[in-house]
């Protein structure tokens, strides 16, 4: 028997085993420092390249810059014509932004339950949940696996309704030989920090429709009609925002797409590695990847099988105490997320603008609550889940996963040295 580190025991992995993300080297300081001297720090140079360079790698037609991946998903929600009252249908487990979005421009959020196996949106209950006001469908690519779009798009058509992807984990996962971002009416990418493609904050619109490029660059830009490179009448045609990113900003992410296709390969080799040294662990269930699905991995989440074990009692108890345990070993695992988005007040309280908008807008015309307890799928992974990214992301190699993998080894061979019930 292994003593547990959380007990007292040795600890699994050291200290400086597990690199940060992302590597920086020395072409990416070249483009920061030539765009630093340029003298021009707005959206110019570096910004309309990034934009080229990205839309390219990812086969898009058409590709804005933004300040964030949710400042993209806002603008997906103007191009996709939403608006008052409208109704939006979304994942019930999800960041906040991709349901917060479409309050942005005062519609109305409609959550459907999550399938367990792949955490993305049950693509067989969105119909159930299509009301005559329903105008699009956020498709959620959850942690870098993409929803089944065939599907998504079958529905789409049947009921004429927009369909955007929030691709802002998915960087180069695949559905169908097809990458995110490609098929859907548009769609939204984020660069912050822990994404597959780091600038430390940005995001970007894309989209193969150039009406919807249009729709989407006036809210971009303070509701012009005409961007920050083209010949300016600063004449506001609608209502707009400022959501366009920076040259230092730009510069960097240049550098890091160069090295995408890089960290895609090794992304997938670590993950091979964790998933062949833990497949079979009681207790433990693994992210899949199905058939027609290209992970990339952007977090290698896990549940815990309450049921394998045993254990009958408050069910994010298990989870709880395995998590410190695997982080008392070194792992950097951690809780993703702790809310299901129908949880949280801000969508609870149906007040998100004061006196009761957007839902007491006169222009909604079916009255939703939000329940909790609707989602009990969502719910079960949210109580039930870690992940972690770091361990699979450049410049770690194999023998880092090899390491986190034994750690886990470790804990699990050792339940019995936790308590689930103090955790």
């Amino acid at each position: 028997m292994s003593k547990l580190a959380i007990n007292g025991g040795t600890k699994t992995i050291p200290a400086d085993l597990i690199k940060n993300w992302p590597p920086v080297d020395d072409n990416d300081k070249a483009l920061v420092m030539q765009a630093l001297e340029s003298g021009r720090y707005t959206y110019a140079t570096n910004s309309l390249a990034f934009q080229d360079e990205y839309k390219a790698w990812n086969g898009n037609k058409h590709a804005i810059l933004t300040n964030s991946g949710t400042a993209a998903l806002h603008m997906c929600m103007v191009a996709c014509g939403v608006g008052a009252g409208d109704h939006v249908i979304v994942t019930s487990y999800s960041w906040s932004s991709s349901a917060t979005c479409i309050l942005h421009h005062n519609a109305i959020p409609v959550f459907v339950d999550i399938d367990f196996a792949t955490m993305n949106i049950d693509v067989d209950k969105i119909e159930k949940a299509i009301t005559p006001s329903t105008k699009a469908i956020v498709a959620v690519h959850l942690h870098g696996l993409m929803v089944d779009m065939d599907k998504i798009m079958a529905i789409a058509r049947k009921h004429n309704l927009m369909v955007i992807e929030d691709a802002c984990q998915a960087h180069g996962a695949e559905f169908n030989g097809k990458k995110a971002g490609t098929i859907g009416h548009c769609a939204a990418f984020s660069f912050n920090q822990n994404k597959c493609l780091c600038t430390g904050e940005g995001g970007m619109f894309v989209t193969n429709d150039d009406a919807l490029l249009e729709k989407g660059k006036m809210l971009w830009c303070f509701g012009e009609t005409k961007a920050p490179n083209e010949s300016r009448d600063f004449h506001a045609y609608a209502l707009g925002w400022m959501y366009r990113s920076n040259e230092l900003t730009a510069a960097f992410g240049r550098g890091q797409l160069k090295k995408m296709d890089s960290y895609m390969e090794i992304q997938e080799e670590n993950a091979g590695v964790l998933n062949t040294n833990l497949k079979g662990v009681k207790g433990l269930i693994l992210p899949t990847e199905p058939p027609k699905h290209k992970h990339n991995w952007y977090n290698y989440t896990c549940r815990i099988d309450n049921a394998a074990l045993g254990w009958n009692g408050a069910p994010d108890k298990p989870r709880n105490a395995i998590m410190k345990a695997l982080q008392a070993e070194g792992t950097s695992v951690g809780i993703w997320q702790s809310f299901i988005l129908p949880a949280m007040t801000v969508f609870r309280a149906q007040n998100a603008y004061g006196k009761g908008c957007p839902w007491a807008c006169p222009f909604n015309k079916t009255q939703l609550e939000y329940r909790p307890e609707d989602y009990p799928v969502a719910q079960r992974h949210c109580d039930t889940h870690f992940g972690m990214t770091v361990p699979l992301r450049a410049p770690n190699r194999t023998d880092v996963p090899e390491k986190v993998a034994e750690a886990f080894l470790k804990v699990f061979a050792n339940l019995d040295q936790l308590d689930f019930d103090k955790a």
